[in-house]
């Protein structure tokens, strides 16, 4: 079973180039993805969608690996699309109970609320 949650975080405070306004994290075994939205000092809004895991060097000494897609308002339709029909076409053509995790298993969180 893949240990995945999901966790979201807002921040209306910032100041530098780039400014962090949500973030929403999704743990899914030995990768852990962000979906950061940053606001630029001319107030437009982009998205950096950034995949990190665990590494380790032979000294065992270990670092995270990072790759990152930043994706602007003008491209949101195009890649939503490809998104949605590239998983449908994996759904549809894997053999019958081989996803491994269920979205209902994610948890939200959002900092400074209280947990029920």
């Amino acid at each position: 079973m893949t240990d995945s949650g999901k966790y979201e975080r807002t921040d209306d405070g910032g100041g530098g180039f780039s400014q962090d306004v949500r973030s929403t994290v999704i743990r899914a075994g030995k990768r852990t993805y962000f979906f950061d939205v940053k606001r630029t000092r001319n107030g437009e809004m982009y998205i950096i969608i950034t995949e990190s895991k665990k590494r380790f060097e032979n000294d065992g000494n270990f670092f995270f690996e990072k790759h990152k897609i930043f994706l602007y308002p003008e491209d949101f339709d195009n890649f939503t699309t490809a998104l949605e029909e590239t998983s449908e076409f994996i759904r549809e053509n894997m053999p019958e109970g081989s996803l491994k995790h269920d979205i209902n298993d994610r948890v939200e969180f959002t900092p400074g609320r209280d947990e029920d």
